[in-house]
């Protein structure tokens, strides 16, 4: 780990100005950046902690939803009782996610903003793209099971490791931002991340001084939600393939739908014309397989995790067919 300075910010204003200097990192819970850290992935001259500041509450609003302050911490947000009763897919998707030590400490801020698991993007001397732009991609050649088969890029096929933005997308979250002028916006969590096109260090759609205050869920949509992962253990695995699901069903005929995924692209992955194959729908294998069609479309595999194809098509059907058994 090199030697950075260290600073604790007073608000919200002072940390977004003090994190579009050169070399400057926002930090909270830690339990992603520090790692990089110590592998000297990441080497921030200095570190600002906004820890103090008052971002650490779940509340009502007037719509009916919830705003989750980006402090607020992923055990606490998993567990509390309006999530659990009326986000259902949030939490189980949070307590899939890490180990409960880990949870403890970790932020939703910093759990949207947290780094691929790529091999290559966490071993400084293997080339990678996301590290050090244009030095290339050494997981498409590679050992790349875990890597994306949805949304590629000849320069990079990482995937994206966070199980909380998988239910957040199926639930049309808006992540609310500030930046040193002190000027608010909220980001569709839709538009929020990027493919990795030609600039994979480029991940999310915010600007240099501009930080996470909030997390906004609107009314929960009408159905059953389901949040399953597949992986290659019982805990602290990051998931192969994972859906989070929102179905409205009845008597066999499915009258809405949401589909989110995880560990098959760069981002919390998303497909309208595969929720639209469902709606006014029977629920049975033709309709489920359809809708994994449309999921798949476009579909690559790299040799190593051509597998996750048939695993994600499996698992949808199997997600949707319990959901939907009458």
């Amino acid at each position: 780990m090199k030697a950075f300075t260290y600073q604790r910010a007073d608000s919200v204003r002072q940390a977004a100005a003090a994190a579009i200097k050169s070399g400057a990192k926002i930090i909270a819970g830690g339990t992603n950046l520090l790692d990089l850290m110590k592998l000297q992935v990441e080497t921030p001259s200095q570190l600002i902690d906004i820890n103090r500041l008052p971002l650490d509450k779940i509340e009502e609003t007037p719509e009916g939803g919830l705003r989750i302050g980006t402090l607020v911490r992923n055990s606490d947000l998993a567990t509390d009782p309006r999530v659990r009763q009326r986000y259902g897919v949030l939490s189980r998707a949070l307590l899939a996610g890490a180990s409960a030590q880990l949870r403890n400490k970790a932020t939703t801020g910093g759990n949207l903003l947290q780094r691929t698991r790529c091999y290559y993007y966490y071993d400084v001397t293997k080339p990678c793209n996301k590290r050090s732009p244009g030095s290339g991609c050494a997981a498409l050649a590679g050992f790349n099971r875990i890597h994306a088969i949805l949304g590629t890029s000849d320069d990079c096929i990482a995937t994206h490791p966070s199980d909380m933005a998988v239910a957040m997308r199926a639930l049309d979250a808006k992540v609310e931002t500030v930046n040193r002028e002190g000027e608010a916006k909220a980001i569709p969590i839709a538009e929020f991340y990027r493919l990795p096109g030609n600039t994979p260090e480029i991940e999310t759609s915010l600007k240099p001084g501009e930080i996470i205050t909030a997390v906004t869920l609107p009314p929960p949509p009408p159905g059953v939600q389901v949040y399953r992962k597949v992986r290659d253990r019982a805990s602290y695995a990051f998931a192969l393939v994972s859906v989070a699901a929102i179905v409205d069903n009845t008597r066999g005929q499915i009258r809405s739908a949401r589909l989110a995924f995880g560990g098959l692209a760069h981002m919390p992955w998303r497909v309208a014309q595969a929720e639209q194959r469902l709606v006014d729908a029977p629920a049975n294998t033709t309709t489920f397989n359809a809708a994994a069609d449309a999921v798949l479309e476009g579909a690559r595999g790299f040799g190593a995790n051509d597998f996750k194809m048939p695993l994600a098509r499996r698992t949808l059907h199997s997600v949707l067919a319990e959901m939907t058994r009458t």
